[in-house]
């Protein structure tokens, strides 16, 4: 078994847009008959944004976690953004967070961006533990903030009519003397033969070519099936060697915390991996897949609505586009 890596998870908090898309709204905007955009997508309602940029969002999560972690921001010494999409070109996404909170103009932190799209926040908390192991940093907030309505084509439900908006903040500090919380395990694997199965060719969510007569490559595209033979494939394998390098079985996992893909890929991996057994997070059909922000969101929830205990061991896991498939194994 790997050393362990001591980081505690110290408070978390998320922010949604206030608008909302409900699963009869979309049946009306499609002209479909009742219930059938929540039969297809399993999503009952979802967070749009209107006027909310990621950014805003973003620093509402920060603003929340460190309230749930009961710290100021003066505690912070970094910020990492890990967000799926970007919220315009330039300047990178942790900047335009900063920007949003005025309390970093007189407390100044490192900041930069971690991205591998849905999976950018499990990459951005192996990176975190490793930097606050050595001693480089001694609190970092991580935040995953993405808004999918300007990139969604509705009229696709099957790939695009299971995302919602929104952002989720987790301040993380190098555990102290008596505290069990720690990183058991951590790895991530890339198959560049998925390259093509989820993409989006151009654009950014503030200032995007949604009214262009072709849409210019900003519109989400997805290959669903094979994307989800080529996980199916990998993910028990993965998941075996993930849990041998922690040196536990699944039996001893009190918590699966998964990225929030479909309601068949939450299905299906509970019953594949033998957490259908009420050991998994599931709050696709309040939400729906935020992207990056899906799995701190349930992880959020893991702590807050499924009572996650100090002591308790957690499997972070997912997969997103790349394809890319990690997971954590942790002492919450």
């Amino acid at each position: 078994m790997k050393s362990q890596l001591p980081l505690r998870i110290a408070g978390t908090g998320i922010a949604v847009p206030e608008a909302e898309l409900s699963a009869a709204d979309l049946d009306a905007r499609l002209g479909l008959a009742a219930g059938e955009s929540e039969r297809i997508t399993g999503v009952a309602k979802r967070h749009t944004a209107t006027e909310e940029t990621a950014s805003q969002l973003g620093a509402a999560a920060v603003r929340a976690a460190l309230a749930d972690a009961g710290m100021a921001w003066e505690e912070v010494d970094a910020l990492i953004c890990a967000s799926a999409t970007m919220d315009q070109a330039l300047p990178y996404n942790a900047a335009m967070v900063l920007a949003e909170l005025p309390e970093a103009r007189t407390h100044r932190v490192a900041a930069l961006d971690v991205g591998a799209s849905c999976l950018s926040f499990l990459q951005a908390l192996d990176l975190a533990s490793c930097a606050l192991a050595a001693g480089r940093y001694g609190t970092i907030v991580i935040v995953s903030s993405d808004i999918s309505t300007y990139t969604t084509d509705y009229r696709d439900l099957r790939s695009n009519g299971i995302f919602g908006d929104g952002a989720a903040a987790a301040v993380v500090r190098r555990t102290h003397e008596g505290e069990r919380s720690a990183v058991m395990a951590s790895h991530s694997v890339t198959l560049p033969e998925g390259i093509e199965f989820c993409r989006i060719r151009s654009g950014g969510s503030r200032f995007h070519r949604r009214g262009d007569a072709d849409h210019g490559g900003a519109l989400f595209e997805m290959k669903g099936r094979p994307l989800f033979a080529l996980v199916a494939r990998e993910l028990p394998d993965f998941v075996e060697g993930l849990l041998a390098s922690a040196g536990v079985t699944k039996a001893e996992i009190d918590l699966l915390v998964p990225h929030q893909a479909s309601r068949q890929a939450l299905d299906h991996v509970a019953k594949m991996l033998g957490f259908d057994d009420g050991r998994m997070v599931d709050v696709f059909a309040r939400y729906g897949n935020q992207v990056g922000a899906s799995l701190p969101t349930a992880l959020h929830f893991a702590i807050h609505r499924y009572g996650l205990k100090r002591g308790a061991k957690v499997l972070l896991l997912g997969s997103g586009a790349g394809v890319t498939i990690g997971g954590i194994v942790l002492v919450y």
